[in-house]
């Protein structure tokens, strides 16, 4: 028997929305008329689970922290306007570009319909939902104030795609050098070099010491390019899958903090992005030791991961958060001062939200201060790779000018 979604008016003032199983519309419709509703809108409902396995072939885009920004803002906005969840989501699937994320919608929204809440409905795609997100939808609906969770996560993610743009537009410069300088040496290797290598081949004549080396480096690359590429593509696959297991990770993380300037870089940002996570979700209700929890899930950096996790077990203990980190080895004074404020004045949230922008502010000044050396180091080392191979390719002709003259 086909399933209807409807929406309808119990009275002047209580809109309702549901499912009602009937042979056809129209028999949905008198069901529903009888039983008092009257109808707005009537649909044939199609079971979610079956669309989406119908499209899971078509669509295989990905999901962006932007389009979880968007859909997030929309939908807090269309909830503080008064709409119900179902119709709310509705009109966000009209709204949506990307088409997996309109899929999943759908499909949310299909289980809310169902009479699962919202919190439930997003747990069946943690692929796209986090599980911060899914967490502090669940506080929302428990304290009443879904609207207001919904803006602080969509705050939230708004700070992180900003970071994230201003650390890639950092990058960009170095990148395009990068780039031009492969580029340009490739071109040398692949079409000038060989050239001078056949006109030098025809001279009976010993090759200055620049140049030889070049020839030497051309030779070895053209004979070996092959056993050089596996090379590489077996470091890169090796390296991949020993990352991916949970002790190469951790051995790896470790290695990363503690390099000069990389590490410092790592330790503020993952601090920032503690902080940050933190203080929105115990503003939005969720207990410490829950919050601890989907905060060690969501760092990037297995060895603070770690360090958290140690934490929360002096806590569970009786510590307050103070006392867990303070005997961490990655908690600077600063950010434990704060959080101690925090504490004793009963402002926590707040506390960490300073930290947070904080280290945020300091990563920016670190990312443009690495920029800063990276560049003239770039073009001083590309300007000198470069001079060689013109200076070991132009010595032979002067030599040989030399000679006719």
């Amino acid at each position: 028997m086909p399933k209807y979604i409807y929406r309808a008016k119990k009275s002047p003032t209580e809109m309702v929305e549901g499912t009602v199983m009937a042979d056809n519309r129209n028999a949905a419709i008198q069901k529903l008329s009888q039983e008092g509703f009257f109808i707005l809108s009537i649909d044939e409902y199609i079971h979610s689970v079956e669309a989406m396995k119908k499209t899971k072939r078509l669509i295989r885009g990905r999901v962006t922290l932007k389009d979880i920004t968007y859909f997030t803002r929309q939908l807090a906005d269309l909830v503080g306007s008064g709409l119900t969840i179902v119709r709310a989501l509705e009109v966000v699937i009209d709204q949506t570009s990307n088409r997996r994320l309109r899929d999943v919608v759908a499909d949310v929204r299909d289980s809310c319909v169902d009479g699962n809440p919202l919190s439930t409905a997003l747990g069946r795609h943690p692929a796209v939902f986090s599980k911060l997100f899914i967490s502090m939808v669940k506080s929302g609906e428990a304290s009443g104030g879904l609207e207001e969770v919904l803006i602080r996560f969509a705050e939230f993610n708004e700070k992180q795609v900003e970071v994230r743009a201003r650390t890639r537009s950092a990058l960009v410069y170095p990148g395009l050098m990068v780039v031009v300088g492969i580029g340009t040496l490739t071109l040398l290797f692949t079409f000038v070099v060989p050239r001078i290598i056949g006109v030098f081949s025809d001279l009976n004549q010993s090759l200055p010491v620049p140049t030889k080396i070049l020839l030497s480096i051309h030779s070895f690359f053209a004979d070996y390019w092959s056993v050089i590429l596996m090379g590489v593509a077996i470091v890169w696959i090796v390296g991949s899958n020993l990352i991916q297991t949970a002790e190469g990770k951790k051995k790896m993380d470790a290695v990363l903090i503690s390099l000069p300037l990389i590490g410092g870089f790592i330790q503020k940002s993952e601090i920032a992005r503690f902080s940050r996570v933190l203080a929105t979700l115990l503003q939005s209700g969720i207990p410490l030791l829950e919050a601890l929890g989907i905060v060690s899930g969501v760092m990037g950096n297995s060895v603070m991961q770690g360090e958290i996790d140690g934490a929360t077990e002096m806590i569970k203990e009786g510590a307050n958060l103070t006392r867990g980190f303070r005997d961490t080895k990655i908690f600077p004074v600063f950010a434990l001062n704060m959080i101690a404020v925090g504490e004793e004045s009963g402002h926590l949230e707040q506390s960490l939200f300073k930290v947070a922008d904080t280290y945020e502010r300091e990563t920016d000044a670190q990312v443009k201060f690495m920029m800063s050396l990276i560049e003239p180091v770039m073009i001083i080392t590309m300007g000198i790779i470069v001079g060689f191979v013109v200076i070991a390719m132009l010595l032979p002709i002067f030599e040989i000018n030399f000679m006719i003259k």
